[in-house]
């Protein structure tokens, strides 16, 4: 449904957007995920004809974005991050002004307005001044728009940004609804939102794709091996020394160090490897009492922070 292919977007010296390539599937929802400046709303503006590439190539529905452009906005409903709402309107007049600008067929517009409305639960409130409306609700009209035409193709940039936890467990359940129907690209920097919305997730760093996959099957596949979580009592300097001596040990990290002389550290080890039993081995040859020792699961926070922070950032943490 849609294949971007070395997209690149640069301003002078400065490349926005590095040579990214993926695809993503009918009826899919991609999370686009990246720290804030990493290039994502860059490469939505791109997708949706608000802005060419410097190079590259990108294809909705078979449509070239670039030689195709109109054919490609006939098939797109775009929310950017900011609603695109006029206050004075009715939800009702608004969504009936997209319609036509969207050349949906005067015949098709009343059914297709309530369509949305009912997508987006804002039946209710069709007859409402969209400047009464609160922030969750102009956020649902900005989707409604998007939706109003029946696109092939929905691309959200940071759909829940600005809204209570309340209205962002709403509006991810709404575009879980969609899913199926309609393919998703979901821009975003909240880990929970790739998670709990989407099938597929594209971290993005510095303009450049760092990795493609399930939330799932990150965790197994990137760089991070085992993580070990170990308390004991010991000196904090002497035991991330002895830990970091052990074969195998990539990362030592203190997680909190007590009056008591408890400290508790997080050990990283290489890929496919599991040193417990030598971690434990180390800790016993020392004579320091072991209180816990366990493995922990690496979560898509985790994996997020690996792929976009440098090693030197990594190695001020583990000291």
């Amino acid at each position: 449904m849609i294949e971007v292919q070395d997209l690149t977007k640069a301003y002078g010296a400065v490349t926005a957007v590095d040579h990214v390539s993926f695809t993503v599937n009918k009826g899919e929802i991609l999370g686009f995920l990246g720290p804030n400046g990493a290039g994502k709303t860059t490469t939505m503006r791109i997708l949706t004809g608000f802005m060419p590439a410097t190079s590259g190539t990108a294809r909705i529905s078979g449509f070239d974005v670039f030689s195709d452009s109109l054919e490609v906005r006939r098939r797109i409903g775009y929310l950017p991050e900011a609603p695109p709402v006029y206050p004075d309107m009715s939800v009702e007049s608004y969504l009936e002004f997209v319609a036509r600008i969207k050349n949906v067929p005067a015949d098709k517009r009343a059914a297709r307005i309530t369509d949305a409305l009912e997508k987006t639960s804002t039946t209710d409130k069709r007859h409402e001044l969209i400047k009464r409306l609160s922030r969750g609700y102009k956020q649902r009209v900005g989707i409604a728009q998007a939706l109003v035409h029946d696109p092939d193709v929905i691309i959200l940039d940071e759909p829940t940004v600005g809204l209570d936890p309340k209205q962002i467990i709403e509006v991810r359940h709404l575009i879980k609804g969609l899913a199926g129907t309609h393919t998703i690209i979901l821009s975003t920097h909240i880990l929970p939102e790739v998670s709990m919305t989407c099938d597929r997730v594209v971290i993005i760093n510095r303009g450049k794709i760092a990795a493609v996959d399930t939330p799932q099957n990150l965790t197994t596949q990137l760089k991070s091996g085992q993580r070990v979580r170990i308390e004991v009592g010991a000196p904090e300097a002497a035991l991330r020394e002895a830990l970091g001596q052990v074969a195998g040990a990539k990362r030592v990290q203190v997680e909190s160090a007590h009056a008591d002389g408890h400290v508790a550290v997080n050990v990283e080890s290489e890929p496919g490897k599991d040193i417990r039993s030598q971690l434990a081995a180390k800790i016993i040859e020392k004579g320091w009492p072991l209180f816990e020792l366990r493995g922990v699961s690496v979560s898509l926070e985790d994996i997020f922070l690996e792929l976009t922070t440098d090693d030197t950032s990594h190695a001020q943490a583990a000291n």
